[in-house]
């Protein structure tokens, strides 16, 4: 693995992952009006764990002999879940809207973080090959 692979791998997979939720909680919130609507969501923590895990064994080594373990290879799609109401609804609809507005704000903000981090990393780079 090169040095710029390292230094991005982590953000590049938190970015994919903020934009992917991003684009179900935008749907949630699309859809609050609708019946029988049920509100997605995913778990960004155990994604990146299992993209951790993922990268962390493609550096494993190979087992040599038929005895020795293996670890289970994990899933390249994100689970995404259905979310519990706090309120029931007449009509179905899981949606509550101020729980979907604050989750796309924290996330947009988590994915403007990320954003933030590889500017940072781009600069290091960018310093240490100019060598000032």
């Amino acid at each position: 693995m090169s040095i710029i692979e390292r230094a991005f791998s982590i953000h590049d997979d938190a970015l994919q992952l903020r934009s992917r939720r991003s684009s179900i909680l935008a749907a949630n919130i699309a859809n609050a009006d609708t019946p029988n609507y049920k509100a997605r969501d995913m778990d960004f923590t155990a994604m990146m764990q299992n993209l951790e895990s993922k990268q962390q064994s493609q550096l494993t080594l190979s087992g040599t002999h038929h005895s020795h373990i293996t670890t289970a290879e994990p899933s390249d799609n994100p689970t995404i879940k259905f979310r519990n109401p706090l309120h029931a609804s007449l009509d179905g609809n899981t949606v509550d809207m101020h729980v979907e507005q604050a989750r796309f704000s924290e996330n947009a903000i988590q994915y403007q973080t990320s954003l933030t981090f590889l500017n940072s990393k781009i600069a290091g780079l960018k310093l240490a090959i100019r060598g000032q």
